[in-house]
């Protein structure tokens, strides 16, 4: 379908779902990163990328935007843990 129809139908906006969904991902996060070689993983990956420059003088500024890109999937990671061991 294409057009101004796929703007009309229904969107399942039930808020239990979107919670759930969230809930399940952030333990699958608790689950992946949570243990010993999880724990290394997360921060070899902050080591490596998030505390590293977001972009060097004279590099394109769209260099900036990919690296800041990574790093919000590591923050993202880490947030989801975080939740996970509250639930």
């Amino acid at each position: 379908m294409a057009g101004w129809e796929d703007l009309e139908q229904a969107l399942p906006l039930d808020a239990r779902d979107v919670k759930q969904q969230r809930d399940d991902t952030d333990r699958l996060c608790l689950r992946v990163f949570g243990n010993e070689n999880g724990i290394e993983m997360i921060a070899w990956l902050r080591k490596t990328i998030l505390e590293q420059p977001v972009a060097l003088p004279g590099s394109d500024s769209s260099y900036a935007f990919y690296r800041e890109g990574q790093n919000s999937i590591i923050r993202d990671i880490e947030a989801r843990i975080i939740r996970a061991r509250k639930l």
